[in-house]
């Protein structure tokens, strides 16, 4: 095989991995960011910082991958993701799936120059990650799951710096889950149709015509529960500062969302990343503020 041919192939795999999409990588690194500078009380170790953040990026692209391979035969009939590289054959199912178990060893890697409490974590983590694909099959609301997919990293950061997973972490956890059910119902409504027509499950068309109003109240319980961290953490006014420019994004958000336009609801879903950095600005300004 030329260089060339490599080069194409390398192409694909990014492809398949999202890597020209970021989002999901931001999505899933803020609640990691947020953890590791409270455990750390605002100054995380380079060795940490460098852990966290590739293992976030790598197991996003496996979790994309694995992703990929189950939903292969459902992408072809939803508009959004009928050109994508293993929907459309450039891939075969198989190059996925070594894709993944690659990406997912390289993240293993890091994650044993870390203590046994984070590796053993780390199984499970590794365990609902792949199992997510399956849940908008047997789940009428997949996107909790996801949230404790793309949150597992706060036990894990906490678990790295203090070798223990305090009731926090926990609390945190429950907050991205409800942070992940608002902002992927807001990803749900673009494929809702196409969706309901392939028989799946997502929690766009489990709320039905009380989606906004479910999102709203799951942005509340975000907010509500992250601020209850601070209030256990003893934070001040960074911190609160931090949860009402949140806020204030969220309810740009469900205005952008209230007439279900499938081209706002992608723009809201992509903004999220603008409230998980609003929040861990309030975080590393408590921090700051010391």
């Amino acid at each position: 095989m030329g260089s060339s041919a490599v080069m194409h192939r390398l192409g694909l795999y990014a492809r398949l991995v999202r890597i020209d999409k970021p989002i999901g990588t931001l999505l899933l690194l803020w609640p990691t960011l947020w953890a590791l500078w409270m455990a750390s009380e605002g100054v995380p170790s380079l060795h940490f910082l460098v852990i966290f953040v590739a293992g976030t990026f790598l197991m996003r692209s496996a979790g994309c991958a694995i992703n990929d391979y189950f939903d292969r035969d459902f992408d072809l009939h939803v508009e959004r993701t009928q050109h994508r590289v293993l929907t459309t054959g450039q891939i075969k199912p198989k190059e996925a799936l070594y894709v993944a178990a690659g990406l997912a060893l390289c993240a293993f890697a890091l994650v044993l120059t870390l203590n046994a409490l984070t590796i053993a974590l780390s199984f499970l983590a590794l365990f609902i990650a792949a199992t997510y694909p399956l849940m908008k099959r047997i789940f009428g609301v997949p996107q909790a799951y996801l949230g404790i997919a793309f949150g597992f990293g706060m036990p894990m950061a906490f678990a790295a710096v203090n070798a223990e997973v305090p009731a926090i972490a926990w609390i945190m956890l429950v907050a991205n889950l409800f942070w992940a059910v608002a902002y992927d119902t807001e990803y749900a409504m673009v494929d809702k149709e196409d969706d309901i027509r392939l028989g799946l499950k997502t929690a766009a068309i489990t709320f039905g015509r009380f989606d906004v109003l479910f999102i709203g109240v799951c942005y509340a319980m975000t907010l509500a529960l992250m601020g209850w961290v601070g209030v256990l953490l003893s934070y001040g006014w960074p911190f609160v500062l931090g949860l009402v420019t949140a806020g204030a994004i969220a309810c740009v958000h469900l205005y952008w969302i209230r007439g279900r336009d499938r081209a706002a609801c992608f723009r809201a879903f992509r903004h999220n990343n603008w409230f998980g950095a609003a929040l861990f600005a309030g975080v590393a300004l408590e921090y700051l503020n010391v």
